[in-house]
This record gives structure tokens, C-alpha cells and sequence, in this order.
């Protein structure tokens, strides 16, 4: 991957709180989304420099101890920017237009049936 170019990574799908540090011991980097990285664990990492979220949020982070020892935060701040607009138009769409149930009907045959559209009563 493109992250074997920049030295030796070890990857895991999950990691759960109990083994972060295990883990993590030997990195200087983590790449992390979902497990907390308190002050108790951090100072059990003292080669660890940076912690990159790979969310919007930080909050898993204890900053403020981070920045005592001397670790970096970052995070993704945009990485959703596009989806969370797509997403505004689709709910509006569905609040006032019904699409939702609209696709349903036709997945479901009920719009070809319909009086009204149906080829065979166009001239009913």
C-alpha cells in the first residue's frame, strides 16, 4: 500500500481499547478512528508522535495531554464535506417530494398499473 513507502506499517482492521497499547507501543505514528487515546495511554507510548484521527472529530483524544508530551493531533476536517451536502438535498427531496416512496412504487410495478399511466387505458 501507499503507506509501506514511508517506512514499516502494521495494519489492524479493530483494535479495542485493551490492546491499544500492546499495539501501539513501538509506533510513531497511529492512524486511529474510534479508540480513545486518554492521557494513561499516551503516557504509556513515549515514542508515539503523532495520532492522526481519520474523522472529522477528535474528541477520542485527550489533547491537552497530548500536547504535554509532545504529540500531535490531526484529523480529517473535510472529508465528509461533499456527502453531507448530497445527503441535505436527498432528505429535502424526500420531505417534499416523497422519492423514496416514489422509487418503491415503481420497483414495486405499482406505477406501470396505474389508470393514469398505463399504456393499455391511455384511451379509456
Amino acid at each position: 500500500t501507499l503507506f509501506n513507502d514511508f517506512g514499516e506499517v502494521t495494519f489492524y482492521e479493530r483494535t479495542s481499547p485493551d490492546l491499544l497499547i500492546e499495539r501501539a507501543k513501538e509506533a510513531d505514528i497511529v492512524i486511529t478512528n474510534k479508540v480513545p487515546f486518554s492521557a494513561a495511554t499516551m503516557q504509556q507510548l513515549p515514542k508515539l508522535k503523532l495520532i492522526a484521527v481519520a474523522a472529522t472529530g477528535y474528541n477520542i483524544i485527550d489533547t491537552q495531554a497530548a500536547k504535554s508530551l509532545g504529540i500531535c493531533v490531526c484529523n480529517v476536517p473535510d472529508y465528509g464535506t461533499d456527502s453531507v451536502a448530497q445527503h441535505t438535498f436527498a432528505l429535502l427531496l424526500e420531505l417534499t417530494n416523497h422519492v423514496g416512496k416514489n422509487a418503491k412504487t415503481v420497483a414495486d410495478g405499482a406505477w406501470s398499473q396505474a389508470i393514469d399511466w398505463s399504456e393499455d387505458c391511455r384511451n379509456c
